[in-house]
């Protein structure tokens, strides 16, 4: 080992982490600003964007505590679906959302699932991160949302665009009043 412990396939790794941790605190910045059209640019065309429901399960059922891809969601969203979400959010008048919602991202504990140094034109590779989505509303509701999140991200050119989202909250019941914000 040299004396920095540097070599260049770490030096590689530390720059993709670097680089897929600014795309994931810029998109988190993007939805705090309510800066959605360029937020929903992040997605690939084909994009699934899926928060499974929790269950109360016990220790041995643990397997299920999660409901499967084909099964109920809080939501399981492709592009145009983000799109129509996003879309109503922007009339103004989303019964929901009106007056608008202060929303604030925090995104941390990030890692890649599996160990890479590079990522190139056409490659994908999958993230793991939490998040705390803190949202006040009117004088008095208040949510705060805490789970994790699995991305697989996909690099196109010089950018990374996110193919896939699958959001697990920490939570089987649902305190918020509801999921307008996105994770």
């Amino acid at each position: 080992m040299t004396g920095s412990g540097l070599t260049s396939e770490r030096l590689a790794y530390l720059d993709l982490m670097r680089e897929i941790e600014d795309f994931l605190y810029a998109e988190a910045d993007l939805l705090d600003e309510r800066d959605y059209d360029p937020w929903l640019d992040l997605f690939t065309d084909d994009v699934i964007y899926w928060m499974p429901m929790r269950k109360n399960v016990s220790f041995e059922d643990r397997a299920k505590e999660t409901t499967a891809e084909d099964d109920l969601a809080w939501f399981h969203d492709d592009k145009d679906t983000l799109i129509k979400r996003v879309r109503q959010l922007q009339t103004g008048i989303h019964w929901a959302d009106e007056p608008i919602s202060r929303v604030a991202h925090v995104i941390t504990n990030i890692r890649l699932a599996e160990p890479v140094t590079s990522l190139a034109d056409g490659e994908k590779l999958t993230t793991k991160c939490r998040f705390i989505v803190y949202r006040n509303r009117l004088e008095t509701e208040t949510d705060i949302l805490v789970g994790r999140r699995e991305d697989t991200l996909l690099r196109t050119g010089d950018s990374l665009k996110i193919a896939r989202r699958k959001i697990l909250l920490d939570q089987s019941v649902l305190m918020a009043k509801n999921l307008t914000m996105f994770f």
